[in-house]
């Protein structure tokens, strides 16, 4: 199961800042300015190897003159709802205020796991200020600086013993799970019904039909396994109903949870920015990738081929294009049942292991002939790889000087991987090590 972590509280208690450490990278916006996260972000963590989603929400307030102050509560509301931890933050510099009280009430009512995170503690000495939180009514609170990272660890520790420890029995267990994601209205339902030969889904031209992920047993020639209808995912600016707002989150669920992700792309409309974001979701998440375009049969072929199309799609999506691209019409059923067997190729691809005198066989001659470049008169002497005994493919290279090696190299031994073994639709990790 996914686990999801949400950070929430009033706004400029450093949600922000908090959330970037996490992620490890400067992805939501930070500013002394209150009210500057008005979406959810959300970004991939771990901890002790425990991987886990954190959602940065907008600041929950009452009574401001800010125009999106309803539409910011709703998403911090149901992010409370679909999460399962939550980290109540608090200003340790402004102290208590009635807004935390407000918080804090809302959260009592979740019954979810709430940590209280008092932050801004920069030094022992702000420790004393800390006691008024008591007030708040939790048994305990956790003292962080988002801007050093002190208190983190011991957070973070607690955090994960909250997670979902896999008590829980799948009724699927042991099958690949296939997600069905996309925009609104791009037919993924009516892909769901093709493939099922049965009106499982309703299907509407109204975008959003679908609000929930739907799980179905696919169990056809020779094939088997769990189809997820996930619900559009639009821009955060354009989700504008409580429901929507819930459908992002289930479809953020599905893509996690599942082996590999079916994007749907309408052909009328051509691969826009939402469509790169899922994609992008499912690489950082390693998950198998199958592009669809559907609605094919409504083009003028005259004027658009499937070739300069591909090459469009692959020129949006590089440098990860090594992707299965099909051309399908959901509803009149064309090469319907050619996506199932490039499912299954790519879930096949996504389990591959090559064996460690295969690996060096092949790649140790290539990178003698083609080494990294010399960095500062050093040279870099790759010895030995092997595959990781991970879910996904990942190897391991050993090499004398293993920091000098840059990313373009990483790269070339990449394309070298998939040149050799067939790893199409898969993301591949690299890894250079000390010998």
């Amino acid at each position: 199961m996914s686990n999801i972590v949400a950070i929430v509280g009033r706004p400029n208690v450093g949600k922000s800042t908090f959330f970037n450490r996490l992620v490890q990278k400067r992805q939501a916006i930070v500013d002394n300015v209150s009210g500057v996260t008005r979406d959810r972000h959300y970004g991939k963590s771990d901890w002790n190897g425990n991987e886990f989603t954190i959602i940065d929400t907008g600041g929950y307030i009452i009574g401001s003159e800010d125009a999106f102050e309803v539409e910011i509560r709703k998403q911090v509301e149901l992010a409370i709802e679909e999460s399962n931890v939550i980290l109540f933050m608090v200003d340790n510099q402004v102290g208590l205020t009635d807004m935390d009280k407000e918080v804090a009430q809302l959260l009592r009512k979740s019954k979810k796991p709430v940590l209280l995170v008092v932050n801004k503690v920069d030094s022992n000495k702000n420790i004393d200020d800390t006691y008024e939180f008591y007030n708040l009514g939790f048994e305990q609170f956790f003292t962080v600086s988002s801007q050093s990272g002190s208190g983190t660890g011991e957070l973070l520790d607690e955090v994960v013993t909250h997670f979902d420890q896999g008590d829980h029995k799948d009724p699927f267990e042991g099958l690949p799970r296939v997600a069905i994601v996309g925009r609104p209205n791009a037919g993924k339902s009516t892909l769901t019904n093709a493939l099922l030969d049965e009106e499982r889904n309703i299907v509407t031209d109204i975008a959003g039909t679908t609000r929930d992920s739907i799980e179905t047993l696919y169990n056809k020639f020779g094939h088997e396994f769990v189809l997820i209808d996930t619900a559009g995912m639009r821009k955060k600016g354009k989700v504008s109903e409580d429901l929507e707002f819930y459908s992002v989150m289930r479809a953020v669920r599905a893509v996690e949870e599942c082996d590999v992700c079916v994007l749907m792309i309408d052909a009328t409309r051509g691969i826009e920015a939402q469509d790169l974001n899922i994609l992008f979701l499912a690489e950082r998440n390693r998950k198998g990738l199958v592009i669809l375009v559907n609605k094919w049969d409504l083009i003028e072929k005259e004027t658009n081929t499937m070739k300069a199309y591909e090459a469009e799609i692959r020129n949006k999506i590089a440098p990860f294009n090594d992707v299965p691209i099909l051309f399908v019409s959901a509803l009149t059923k064309q090469r319907v049942h050619k996506t199932v067997e490039i499912i299954m190729e790519v879930n096949e691809n996504r389990n591959r292991r090559i064996k460690t005198s295969r690996l060096n066989e092949l790649l140790l001659p290539i990178m003698e002939i083609t080494p990294p470049p010399a960095i500062k008169g050093k040279y870099i002497k790759i010895k030995y790889v092997t595959q990781l005994p991970t879910r996904t493919p990942q190897f391991a290279f050993f090499a004398n000087l293993p920091q000098y090696v840059k990313e373009p190299y990483k790269r070339f031994i990449e394309n070298q991987l998939r040149k050799h073994f067939n790893f199409t639709g898969v993301p591949i990790e690299v890894y250079f090590r000390q010998k």
